[in-house]
C-alpha cells in the first residue's frame, strides 16, 4: 500500500509520459508528497532520500531530475554557472537567492516590474526570463 506521499508523487508523475518506477515515485513522493512546493538541488534530494532510507545514488538523482525538467514537471535555475536549483512550481516567477545559506526560495512575483527588454538579435526571440535576486544578511 502506498503512502499519501507516494500517491501524491504518482499522480504528479501521471502529468507526464515518465515510467513511475521505484526511484523516480520516490523522488516525486519527498519533492511535492506534502504539496508544498520545492527548491532543491540533487545534493540536497539526494541526502533528503538517504535521510528517508532510500537506496538510490547521486548520479540517479541527477538524471532523474533532468528527466522531470524535460517532462515540463519541474524547472532548473541556475544561480551560478556551476549551481543549479530544481523548482516544482512552474510558473513564471522571480527568486531571492539568499547567499549566506545558499537558499533559494520563491520572491513575490506581484511586486516584479519589468517596463522594458532588449530587443532580440535578429533570428532569435526571447524565450524565458529568469530573475534571481541575490540577498545577503544586514
Amino acid at each position: 500500500m502506498l503512502s499519501e506521499a507516494q500517491e501524491r508523487g504518482q499522480h504528479w508523475l501521471s502529468h507526464s509520459e515518465l515510467r513511475p518506477t521505484r526511484q523516480r515515485v520516490a523522488l516525486a513522493a519527498l519533492l511535492v508528497g506534502d504539496g508544498q512546493d520545492r527548491h532543491v538541488t540533487a545534493e540536497s534530494l539526494f541526502e533528503a532520500a538517504r535521510d528517508a532510507g532510500e537506496r538510490v545514488s547521486l548520479a540517479t538523482v541527477y538524471n532523474t531530475l533532468k528527466a522531470f525538467c524535460d517532462a515540463g514537471l519541474m524547472q532548473e535555475v541556475m544561480v551560478d554557472g556551476s549551481k543549479s536549483y530544481f523548482d516544482t512550481n512552474t510558473h513564471d516567477h522571480p527568486h531571492f537567492f539568499w547567499e549566506d545559506d545558499a537558499i533559494l526560495t520563491d520572491a513575490p512575483a506581484d511586486q516584479l516590474e519589468i517596463t522594458r527588454l532588449p530587443e532580440a538579435p535578429e533570428g532569435a526571440e526571447i524565450a524565458k526570463i529568469d530573475v534571481v535576486i541575490r540577498l545577503r544578511r544586514t
